[in-house]
């Protein structure tokens, strides 16, 4: 996969910080925030899918009024 390289501004505390957790996961800074923002982007996944499930619960009696109690089991 291709690299793009990003540049980033954080105040010395917030680098200082990410400097360290990289140091202590034994990995490179770069690896280190990529691997941050894969995790963020999977807990926004998955929030979504929470919330479309609970949408769905909370509308499974319109949902099965409208298109049978059937298709609600598919």
């Amino acid at each position: 996969m291709a690299k793009t390289q990003l540049n980033v501004r954080v105040d010395e505390t917030t680098a200082e910080t990410a400097r360290q957790r990289a140091l202590q996961r034994g990995l490179s800074m770069n690896r280190y925030i990529e691997e941050l923002v894969r995790q963020d982007a999977g807990e926004t996944g998955r929030t979504f899918v929470e919330a479309a499930a609970d949408f769905m619960k909370q509308y499974e009696s319109v949902f099965t009024e409208e298109f049978g109690e059937e298709r609600g089991r598919r």
